[in-house]
């Protein structure tokens, strides 16, 4: 068999809430069986990556309610109807730092969940960052964290870290700084 194509037979709504939406689908999988498939709808994130030109990176440090604790994460946000992800990203590095980067540059994208949701995270790399005030956003409560990347690193070894969108970045900064080896 060459095709593993599920094909929608029908799309129920579960859940439609603010941010995400939840689907319950039923499909025709490539063996002629039927079977249910439960799934998020999510708009979108863009992460970014902000290098200051001494090496080191800023993070935002955040409480997260599903987790019940503050998190280290580079500023991320989610994609705003009819925005683009680099918009967003130049958004996100205002709102949460204060910083505008004089470079900005797309790096990669992932899905972190095709298990069970469509969201699709773009990464943008930040550097010639200049500092030019913080404006906030309403409800937001969080401040910023000057770290060498080398920390963050260390972090992720010792179980401090734990946020994949932040760890996947620290990772690939350090591998595009030649620190981190592929096997």
């Amino acid at each position: 068999m060459d095709d593993f194509t599920e094909r929608q037979i029908d799309s129920t709504a579960v859940f439609d809430g603010a941010l995400l939406k939840v689907r319950r689908d039923r499909v025709r999988l490539p063996d002629g069986r039927e079977a249910l498939r439960e799934y998020i709808l999510h708009p979108g994130a863009a992460i970014i990556l902000p290098v200051l030109d001494d090496g080191r990176v800023i993070l935002v440090r955040q409480y997260r309610y599903p987790v019940g604790r503050e998190t280290l994460e580079f500023p991320a946000g989610k994609i705003d109807a009819g925005e683009s992800s680099r918009t967003t990203a130049e958004r996100e590095l205002l709102e949460e730092t204060g910083y505008r980067a004089g470079s900005l540059e797309f790096a990669f994208t992932v899905h972190p969940c095709v298990g069970y949701a469509d969201e699709r995270i773009d990464y943008y790399l930040a550097t010639r960052l200049v500092h030019v005030g913080h404006p906030g956003e309403d409800g937001e409560f969080l401040s910023t964290v000057v770290v060498p990347l080398d920390e963050m690193l260390r972090q992720a070894d010792s179980g401090e870290q734990t946020e994949t969108k932040t760890l996947l970045g620290a990772y690939w900064l350090a591998r595009r700084r030649g620190t981190v080896a592929v096997a």
